[in-house]
């Protein structure tokens, strides 16, 4: 059966509508109430390049000094550091992830930055090649007898970057690239139960368009604080209209600032995710004061995040 695209769009308002009552309604059977919710400890990463340690076993032993709970992995050329389109390299980072503890939540395609989705083949070839290096992680995490591990090694999120020369706010053409793109690789992430989360400049109505457009559960927002913030949209209302039908990851960054110190009410932010049970991961990024080493920001960001979304 053909179902339009005024059906769909239909469909996915109704979902929408009717989850906070759903939400509701599991909660209060399970005997859950608001003083537990707010009580909810966030899992909180960082990401291997803000912290200068990327494709590195380096990352994921400054996570576990800094008590974080997550590294997201990059995924960039063929055969740099330790390349995840590898076997040994997949094993190395296994065994990295077993003796820390720290997982993997998420793969991020900086990359795409200097090759952008919108203009070249080469990036839409990138971002298979990472969907099907997600698809070996998880082929090779199912065969895992320990099962913690297993989800700590098989990341089911890509984040696809349009920053640079990679940037579309404001250019229609693009955005229709782009969309044109997605609907080619978004079935290869739904087959795998992958999300491709578009981290841009784009505002919730731009964002809203693209996910529309596309028609597919598989592509939401990596909503970033600070770069929202820094176009001068309304981060708060943004996050709680997006909601977490559409937000698949979120940065917690300031610009140029220690999170916490700067223009973001990040107990505003807290509130809001406990609100909405979000329950994806939080990644450190930035809030980097300048003259200070992004190591030493990130130790004292981390030390910030704990605190204020560890529970």
């Amino acid at each position: 059966m053909l179902i339009t695209d005024h059906q769909l769009m239909n469909r996915r308002q109704a979902i929408k509508a009717g989850a906070p009552l759903l939400a509701g309604l599991l909660l209060n059977s399970q005997g859950y109430g608001a003083q537990q919710e707010q009580g909810h400890a966030f899992k909180i990463g960082t990401c291997d390049w803000s912290i200068k340690m990327p494709l590195s076993i380096d990352a994921f032993q400054f996570a576990r000094r800094n008590k974080l709970g997550g590294i997201q992995y990059s995924f960039d050329e063929v055969g740099k550091g330790l390349d995840l389109r590898a076997l040994e390299s997949r094993k190395i980072i296994r065994a990295t992830v077993k003796e820390t503890g720290v997982a993997i939540p998420s793969l991020g395609i900086g990359l795409l930055n200097r090759i952008p989705l919108a203009t070249t083949d080469e990036a839409e070839q990138l971002v298979v090649e990472c969907l099907e290096t997600m698809a070996n992680l998880k082929k090779e995490a199912a065969k895992l007898e320990d099962r913690d591990l297993a989800a700590k090694v098989s990341p089911r999120v890509v984040l696809l970057a349009f920053f640079g020369k990679a940037d579309i706010n404001g250019q229609p053409e693009r955005i229709k690239a782009v969309i044109e793109k997605l609907k080619r690789v978004a079935p290869l992430a739904e087959r795998h139960g992958f999300t491709l989360a578009l981290e841009t400049l784009l505002n919730e109505a731009d964002h809203r368009h693209i996910i529309d457009s596309v028609g597919s559960p598989a592509v939401k927002v990596y909503y970033d604080t600070a770069n929202s913030a820094r176009m001068g949209y309304d981060i708060y209302k943004e996050i709680e209209s997006l909601g977490v039908e559409s937000i698949a990851e979120i940065h917690l960054k300031e610009n140029d600032t220690f999170l916490g110190e700067g223009d973001i009410d990040f107990s505003k932010v807290k509130k809001l995710l406990e609100s909405m049970s979000y329950r994806g991961w939080l990644i450190i990024e930035g809030s980097t004061p300048k003259g200070m080493s992004r190591e030493e920001a990130c130790e004292k960001n981390s030390a910030f995040a704990r605190e204020l979304f560890g529970a």
